[in-house]
């Protein structure tokens, strides 16, 4: 008997298009940082480069699934609601 193998793939897109591989599915809409570790509120200081999960798409192949987490960069002042 054969067997098949097949595997999750997931992705981290970065604004400026960079791609990282991480080891989990992300949260829609989840508050991440840049290792793609969830930050939960309250955050510590407004001062953190916090990315927020704004897109996800999955690739279905033979194989496995990719699945790609876009994120967008949040600023200080947008930062300020989660402290």
């Amino acid at each position: 008997m054969i067997k098949k193998m097949f595997t999750n793939e997931y992705f981290m897109v970065f604004p400026e298009g960079d791609i990282q591989e991480i080891n989990r599915r992300l949260p829609f809409n989840s508050l991440v940082d840049m290792n793609g570790n969830v930050l939960y509120p309250p955050l510590p200081t407004n001062r953190m480069i916090v990315f927020r999960v704004n897109r996800i798409k999955t690739d279905e192949n033979k194989g496995g699934n990719e699945t790609f987490h876009f994120l967008e960069l949040l600023g200080a002042d947008e930062l300020t609601e989660f402290l």
